[in-house]
C-alpha cells in the first residue's frame, strides 16, 4: 500500500490526466473540491495540487500551461523525496520535534533555532533513561577530560533553559537533581 498521497484540489482535468497514467505512478491520488471535504489528519504523507496559491501545508502550484506530464510528475515526487527526508531527520521529544538538518526545535506554534552544542545536548539527554551528570556530558557532548573543572556544561544548561522558556514558556524542559540533567 502506498502512503503518498497527492490531494488534487478544484484541478479535475489533472485528475483526469493522472487517472488515465495511473499505472505509470507511484502514488496515489485524490480529488476534492472544497478544502472541507478533506481530512488532513488522516493523511500521512501528502502533497496539495492546486492552480491557485491557497493557505495549505504541502502544497505545489500549477500555473503554467501546458503541463508537461513528465515534468510535473517529476516535481511531485522530488516534493515527496524531500517531504520523507524533513520527516527522517525530526525526532519527537516530548511535546516538542527536533529537525536534526535545521537544529530547530519546534511545538505547534513557536520555534527556536539551537546551535549544534545545544542540539547535542538535547538530543544526549533525551536519549538518556536516567540523570545525567555533568562529568558524563562533558566527556560525551563535549569530549572533555572529565577531571578538568569547569562550568562550560551548566552554563549551557542555563543558556538552554532560559532560551527554551522564552520561546516556550517551558521551565521543565530540563531538569535536574542531585542526580544529573535529564529530559523526559
Amino acid at each position: 500500500m502506498n502512503n503518498q498521497t497527492l490531494v488534487i484540489y478544484d484541478f479535475k482535468i489533472l485528475y483526469e490526466i493522472l487517472n488515465e497514467l495511473e499505472n505509470h505512478i507511484n502514488f496515489s491520488f485524490i480529488h476534492i473540491n472544497k478544502l472541507a471535504d478533506l481530512n488532513f489528519k488522516t493523511l500521512n504523507n501528502y502533497l496539495v495540487i492546486s492552480g491557485k496559491k491557497q493557505n495549505i501545508e504541502n502544497q505545489i502550484i500549477i500555473d503554467q500551461y501546458p503541463i508537461e506530464i513528465n515534468r510535473f510528475i517529476e516535481l511531485v515526487n522530488i516534493n515527496f523525496l524531500k517531504k520523507k527526508y524533513n520527516q527522517q531527520s525530526e525526532i519527537d521529544i516530548g511535546t516538542y520535534k527536533l529537525n536534526l538538518n535545521s537544529r530547530k526545535i519546534f511545538d505547534e506554534k513557536n520555534s527556536l533555532n539551537l546551535t549544534e552544542r545545544e542540539a547535542n545536548i538535547v538530543i544526549f539527554l533525551y536519549n538518556s533513561k536516567k540523570p545525567v551528570k555533568i562529568s558524563k556530558l562533558q566527556t560525551e557532548v563535549w569530549g572533555h577530560n572529565s577531571k578538568l573543572e569547569t562550568h562550560t556544561v551548566e552554563t549551557h544548561i542555563y543558556r538552554l533553559r532560559k532560551k527554551i522558556n522564552n520561546i516556550f514558556n517551558d521551565e521543565n524542559f530540563i531538569k535536574s537533581s542531585k542526580a544529573g540533567y535529564i529530559i523526559q
